[in-house]
């Protein structure tokens, strides 16, 4: 199947699942507290719906939208995306949730959330219960790891070895001990052998957002699997082939990716080693620098440490998880407000990137309990159009004891889906632009 219909297919199927979570939370505490809901949908639905129906005796009309940008529950007495003018000017209803008490009110609105975050706590837990938790210690990967320009230019060099950052001992690279190294003064490495101390300029944390392949490991190019009728396929590449060079040069794994770009179209030969026995073959790679190959994975290749769990120790091994990737994630919100980090923005086509090649399970439920991290974040800014906009509102009831008037509410709810509506095009426009122009 072909690669970007993999990806599609798993950015659909996972955004699917979190906005129905997301909404049940809403639709869950509003049914504890008897307020109406009218619909829940799947996707948004402006002019028509792919698919609707409404149970007989219910009050909900459950559907699915054509608009892939979320999804919505209407809920009756609600300043909400749907911009319901007319109902908010009839008497107020016992079952409506402007009735409701201001608490009712902030339970309703931030139970998408709350089952975001404990959607991913679950799938953590599973996941470790299911595979266990492995990570790659720094001092396993041998042939370094691989550093943007910044990092470079600070004093690194690829193949470098981190081992400690202002003293503490590094021990796997995960986000935590990256954004240690940008907020230590000084870093030790491991290079050829030797210890090197290297002091890092003050504006070092400036290149944080520079390129995907910052402080990742490096290892041998080692094909895994061929996909038929590819470029590698045609030249009569195996799995298990190990690409050590391009055209007599020998190189690691970024500088052949590297290498297969800037050859897109053109003949180019590939050096490797096949059980043991150094060969050369000839292959034109695809007007995007792929030769239809996926890679084993550098878990594959170094000795790892893994940790295994039973059903009792799972759950609390997966809570312990998912907080560690709330708080990751916040402290990255410092640099998304920089020039850098705006650059770096990226819509549905970057997300659907961050999923694997190849359908792998592991992967999926890992993306998507991080994606449904972001999701909760995200929702909590006190954004009018989103759930933390709505919050910031019902606070200001409960500490001034005055409802905001619905006027104001109207507005703030249009400009709040403005604003969301230019960051998804600007995102969007990004991945546009890094696809043609870069």
């Amino acid at each position: 199947m072909d690669t970007i219909l993999i990806k599609a297919l798993q950015l659909i199927l996972s955004l699917s699942i979190l906005v129905i979570i997301h909404e049940c939370g809403h639709f869950l505490f509003a049914k504890l507290f008897k307020v109406r809901v009218e619909k829940f949908y799947l996707f948004f639905n402006p002019w028509f719906s792919l698919f609707k129906f409404k149970p007989k005796g219910s009050e909900t009309e459950y559907g699915i939208g054509w608009l892939p940008l979320g999804g919505y529950v209407k809920i009756s007495g609600m300043i909400d995306e749907s911009m319901d003018k007319e109902a908010m000017k009839l008497p107020p209803q016992p079952w409506e949730f402007r009735t409701k008490p201001a608490w009712q009110r902030l339970l309703i609105m931030v139970g998408g959330v709350l089952m975001n975050f404990i959607l991913a706590f679950f799938i953590y837990s599973m996941m470790v219960l299911a595979w266990g938790e492995e990570y790659l210690p720094v001092k396993n990967v041998k042939m370094g790891f691989s550093f943007n320009e910044t990092t470079l230019k600070a004093g690194f060099q690829n193949g470098d070895i981190p081992i400690t950052a202002d003293g503490v001992s590094i021990e796997k690279m995960d986000v935590k001990t990256i954004f240690a190294f940008y907020e230590a003064k000084e870093i030790q490495v491991l290079r050829q052998g030797e210890i090197v101390t290297l002091k890092l300029p003050e504006n070092f944390d400036k290149g944080i957002f520079e390129g995907a392949d910052n402080f990742s490991p490096r290892y041998p190019f080692v094909i895994e699997r061929v996909s038929s009728g590819s470029p590698a396929g045609s030249a009569g590449l195996e799995a298990g082939d190990s690409i050590v060079g391009v055209n007599g040069t020998e190189m690691a794994i970024n500088e052949i990716q590297a290498a297969l770009v800037e050859y897109k179209e053109k003949e180019m030969t590939l050096n490797l080693y096949r059980n043991g026995k150094k060969m050369d073959v000839l292959i034109t790679p695809t007007e995007f620098g792929k030769i239809g190959v996926n890679l084993r994975s550098p878990y594959k290749i170094y000795e790892t440490v893994k940790k295994n769990y039973n059903f009792f120790t799972a759950f609390p091994a997966g809570i312990r998880i998912g907080v560690q990737q709330i708080k990751d994630y916040l402290g990255q919100f410092k640099y998304i407000f920089t020039k850098e980090g705006a650059q770096s923005l990226g819509g549905f086509g970057a997300i659907g990137n961050l999923f694997p090649a190849q359908w792998d399970w592991a992967s999926f439920w890992s993306m998507t309990a991080f994606l449904s991290i972001i999701l909760g974040v995200m929702n909590l800014l006190p954004i009018p159009a989103l759930d933390g906009g709505h919050v910031m509102f019902l606070f200001y009831e409960i500490i001034t004891r005055r409802e905001p008037p619905e006027k104001f509410m109207e507005y703030a709810q249009t400009v709040g889906m403005v604003l969301l509506f230019a960051l998804l095009i600007y995102a969007n426009g990004m991945d546009i632009f890094r696809a043609f122009f870069k």
